[in-house]
């Protein structure tokens, strides 16, 4: 396959392309929350405690600008903003259960405990 260019951007597989839009450490493990239900900032933020403020709003935006998430805003005091998934969104679902899968399969050959230090 030829390399194609997104955005400035120069890819060379379709791996890499998709692992652009969905991949780091905090894009998927925001997707599998949002799999099941609408999720307000202050729910995911206490969900995934460990990444920055700065760095969910960006994630949360990069993942709005490309279509995977929708961000609904209500018109009322204080500011009520929700999270869901859009279809793109829930077509990543299946591609992040197997990396999870995955992920707990190689924890395990490592003996890695999840939720251990």
């Amino acid at each position: 396959m030829p390399d194609f260019i997104h955005k400035s951007k120069v890819y060379y597989n379709p791996v890499e392309f998709a692992l652009d839009r969905i991949g780091g450490a905090w894009k998927m493990p925001i997707l599998w929350r949002l799999k099941d239900r609408v999720m307000r900032y202050n729910e995911l933020k206490k969900d995934i405690p460990h990444v920055t403020h700065k760095m969910l709003t960006t994630q949360l935006r990069q993942l709005e600008e490309e279509g995977f998430i929708n961000r609904t805003v209500y018109p009322v005091v204080p500011p009520k903003v929700e999270y869901s998934l859009t279809e793109r969104g829930l077509r990543a679902i299946p591609v992040v259960e197997v990396i999870r899968n995955y992920g707990l399969e190689l924890m395990a050959e490592f003996g890695v405990e999840p939720g251990k230090k």
